[in-house]
């Protein structure tokens, strides 16, 4: 598909309030704020956050050209205090010679060979899930999507499921989550760590929970350095990872490494499937051609990695899951001295965004941008996508080190659940939550249908 980038001209937004400047419109509805800059000023628009100069880009060339650069000519903003706190100073908060570092030890660890290791695990967390399940239950969608990729992560990551701690470390990972992101959208991101809200108390407790679990495994493998080097799940590789000069992660980055990959492949992975049956429940053509590729690709025995491949309409609905409801709804990075953007210089400062929801669902690349059509992913689709129109786990260097593993496990786990059962939602329009991710406004109940 053949679109040339304009030169990227910015233009002024919507004017904001004296301080705040536009943080009250963007803190109360962020998609539609970033889908009005889109569709009433242009693909470059200037706005304010707080006193901050922001940038919003949204041709696909100019977002290529932006997640290319973001190591070299961008810094990362300050996230604020909650995400800090949650991740540490993870790979994905590093800069420089640090992330590189950490980059290459962690990576490792993500990469398609160990994914393929993990598929099995993917497949038996899903099936054991179903077997649980009886025909005329009624599920919360969102809630059985968690379980079973707590399981995933929790076995791919510890190599078990902690037995009778599993419930309350998981509880905690996702209070620390949502308070995450009630902070990083809204006035609260500027209050000094200091003060303590009613969300701020439940975060601490959360989060204390979370790092003395992850404390006492890491002080177990390392004291049974044997019996670790015999292991081959995610927190075995980040503790035996060594850089090029021999140096290993310290306990504490590991700790948030260790947390970091949870969070992302636990929340990427659980969201993208609760989306997933929302939309197949709201399109029984779709499902019933899902139903006949698994009934004719597997003839009855559980999905394996090599089956991947085979499965084109199973990839495709996720894809388009993930097209419609990306969970990362934006990407940013603070432009440093000499940043340029199709050909014009950001000055030093400005803060430039761009958000897979508002491309995503942009007329331009995806003709009826707003219904459920995995087609359009199709080896014979009529309209090709264009490079970076979708990038729902972002690009360039700094790209999800999970993808593969959301992308692999969210197909496995769909196409388990659906050789079992049907999970009927009642036809309803259901809007996503901004929080850290892109969740469901209102719980989805479901309604098992056995097949």
């Amino acid at each position: 598909m053949g679109v040339s980038a304009p030169r990227l001209v910015p233009v002024r937004g919507p004017r904001g309030l004296p301080v705040l400047g536009n943080l009250t419109a963007f803190g109360k509805d962020p998609l539609a704020f970033l889908t009005c800059l889109r569709d009433e000023f242009g693909d470059a628009v200037t706005w304010s956050l707080g006193r901050r100069r922001s940038l919003f880009v949204s041709h696909p060339q100019h977002i290529a050209e932006f997640l290319a650069a973001r190591e070299d000519a961008y810094e990362l903003l300050d996230p604020g205090w909650a995400f800090k706190r949650f991740v540490g100073q993870s790979v994905i908060v590093s800069e420089g010679g640090d992330w590189r570092r950490k980059r290459s030890l962690v990576q490792p660890a993500v990469r398609p060979r160990q994914v393929r290791a993990y598929a099995a695990i993917m497949v038996d967390c899903a099936r054991s899930a179903a077997s649980g399940w009886r025909h005329g239950q009624q599920v919360d969608v969102r809630r059985e999507m968690a379980l079973i990729t707590q399981r995933v992560i929790l076995r791919t990551l510890f190599g078990n499921d902690l037995g009778d701690r599993t419930r309350a470390l998981c509880e905690a990972m996702e209070v620390s989550g949502e308070v995450v992101g009630q902070e990083m959208r809204g006035i609260r991101q500027f209050l000094p760590p200091w003060v303590r809200t009613p969300s701020r108390r439940r975060f601490h407790a959360a989060l204390a929970t979370v790092d003395a679990e992850v404390h006492r495994l890491i002080q177990d493998r390392l004291s049974t350095p044997q019996a670790t080097e015999e292991r081959d799940d995610l927190l075995s590789r980040l503790l035996a990872a060594r850089d090029v000069e021999g140096r290993p992660l310290t306990p504490q980055e590991v700790r948030v490494e260790a947390v970091t990959l949870w969070a992302a492949g636990q929340e990427t992975t659980s969201t993208a499937l609760t989306w997933a049956v929302y939309l197949l429940s709201q399109a029984p053509e779709a499902r019933t051609r899902l139903e006949a590729e698994l009934a004719r690709v597997l003839a009855g025995r559980l999905p394996a990695i090599e089956d991947y491949d085979r499965l084109p309409w199973t990839r495709q609905i996720v894809q388009e899951a993930l097209r419609l409801y990306p969970p990362a709804w934006f990407i940013l990075a603070v432009a440093r001295r000499g940043a340029a953007l199709g050909g014009t210089p950001v000055p030093a400062g400005t803060i430039v965004w761009c958000s897979p929801w508002t491309t995503h669902r942009d007329p331009r690349w995806f003709p009826d941008p707003d219904r459920f059509r995995p087609e359009r992913w199709g080896d014979d689709a009529a309209d090709p996508v264009l490079d970076h129109a979708w990038y729902p786990f972002g690009g360039g260097q700094r790209s999800c080190l999970g993808a593969r593993f959301a992308q692999v496990g969210a197909a496995l786990i769909l196409a388990t659940l659906t050789q079992r059962f049907r999970l009927d939602i009642p036809s309803t329009q259901v809007t996503p939550h901004v929080g850290l991710l892109l969740q469901p406004s209102t719980p989805l109940h479901a309604t098992l249908r056995a097949r």
